[in-house]
């Protein structure tokens, strides 16, 4: 911004140095341009000040919302790390609809199809369509 205000000083000391008379048309049309200039270089500076104060205010915004990111999930898992978080890791219960067991299976067994019931032997089969597999099949398409 120092740039600006350097430029028009130079230009507005230029048209200074002209020496021209200020009745003619010309010199009144240059006046007016350097006027002009005047006004927007002290708009645009004012503009560099409010994005300067905004931005600050969203850099603070922005540090408050990380800390009350951080106290929320932290309370509701605190064993949760989203960066080491894979969803393929997610572990589902399935009740045996023969005996009433609740058993925990990974997506892996799901993908599988079936699996015996470990307390009656059961045959217990699943039809999962997890959405991302479509998308992986769209993106073949």
């Amino acid at each position: 911004m120092k740039d600006i205000v350097e430029k028009l000083g130079i230009i507005k000391g230029a048209v200074d140095l002209l020496s021209a008379d200020p009745a003619k048309p010309e010199t009144k049309v240059l006046n007016n341009i350097v006027a002009l200039l005047d006004e927007l270089t002290k708009a645009v500076l004012a503009l560099d000040e409010d994005l300067d104060v905004i931005s600050e205010q969203v850099d603070a915004v922005d540090e408050d919302l990380e800390s009350l990111e951080e106290f929320v999930y932290e309370d509701l898992d605190p064993y949760f790390d989203d960066e080491e978080y894979d969803d393929e890791d997610d572990y589902y219960d399935v009740e045996c609809p023969n005996c009433g067991e609740v058993i925990s299976v990974d997506r892996e067994i799901l993908e599988e199809g079936s699996l015996n019931c470990p307390k009656c032997n059961e045959l217990l089969e699943f039809e999962i369509d997890f959405d991302d597999d479509e998308d992986d099949e769209e993106d073949d398409d």
